[in-house]
């Protein structure tokens, strides 16, 4: 078995998702260091995104218990992260989910895949029955690949995002665990 082989959470085909490893953080800052990746992202991943940022994340991630956040791999490849964010007090049964994927590997389908994945692993593993999303209004591709998962839209919270001295509308997602 190979170091990133005791890694994997979930796997289907060509898409894994294992813990992030210290060998992803040069991909992760070329990938998150795109203004049309990072448009798409909340301002706790900064822009320009360093490697001292990378580091720092991994630190967070490491720390986490259990940990959330995973590496999106493709063909054996790093190409994004994916996370789910337990809610707490009366939102305890809720997660949040958020992902983001190196341009290149964007109209793949990898994306779509890795959400399923994370899906079926937090209803199986997390004692949650929702989880949701907010997406940035222009942000169509990600609406889409809820859809494909079973998310239903659930509202829009109109000007409710602050981006680059902009409002924008926040589309809420969500998929209920089916029992």
């Amino acid at each position: 078995m190979t170091e990133t082989q005791k890694h994997i959470i979930a796997a289907d085909g060509d898409v894994v998702l294992r813990n992030l490893l210290d060998a992803d953080l040069e991909k992760m800052c070329a990938y998150a260091n795109n203004d049309k990746v990072s448009i798409n992202l909340t301002d706790a991943f900064p822009n320009p995104f360093t490697m001292e940022d990378a580091k720092n994340f991994k630190k967070m991630v490491d720390s986490q218990n259990p940990v959330t956040f995973f590496a999106i791999q493709y063909r054996g490849d790093y190409v994004g992260n994916i996370s789910l964010s337990p809610g707490v007090d009366v939102y305890r049964k809720s997660a949040e989910i958020g992902y983001f994927i190196g341009q290149p590997f964007w109209n793949q389908g990898i994306t779509t895949q890795a959400v399923h994945l994370i899906t079926e692993w937090g209803f199986r593993h997390l004692d949650i029955m929702r989880i949701f999303t907010g997406i940035f209004e222009f942000n169509k591709a990600s609406q889409r690949v809820l859809e494909k998962c079973g998310f239903e839209k659930e509202g829009i919270f109109r000007k409710s995002i602050f981006k680059n001295d902009t409002f924008f509308d926040e589309i809420r997602f969500a998929k209920i665990k089916v029992e």
